[in-house]
């Protein structure tokens, strides 16, 4: 797992590229504060070595929680910045700060 982070000089946004190793997976998507949750607006391309991989623009001076949805499944990002608990999910999110 893998997070990227590209700040652009001409706007507040930073271009954040998820990654997830999950070869034997069929779909996975990122999910998380900046997209309302919506397995839909963030699904990952899957690479011809099995990491699935997309790109967000994210608004600089922010942090989002997120997850991973693999084959329905939620999964965090080890290579998180940070974590937070979350009352609704009942578990911890995994956080990026832009």
């Amino acid at each position: 797992m893998a997070i990227k982070k590209q700040y652009l000089k001409s706007k507040p946004i930073c271009k954040v590229t998820f990654s997830i190793e999950a070869e034997d997976a069929k779909k996975v998507a990122v999910v998380g504060s900046f997209n309302d949750w919506n397995a839909k607006k963030a699904p990952l391309k899957k690479l011809k070595n099995g990491t699935f991989k997309g790109t967000v623009d994210l608004e600089k001076d922010n942090s989002y929680e997120f997850k991973y949805v693999v084959d329905g499944e939620y999964v965090n990002d080890s290579a998180a910045d940070a974590y937070a608990w979350n009352d609704f999910a009942g578990a911890e999110n995994s956080v990026v700060t832009v």
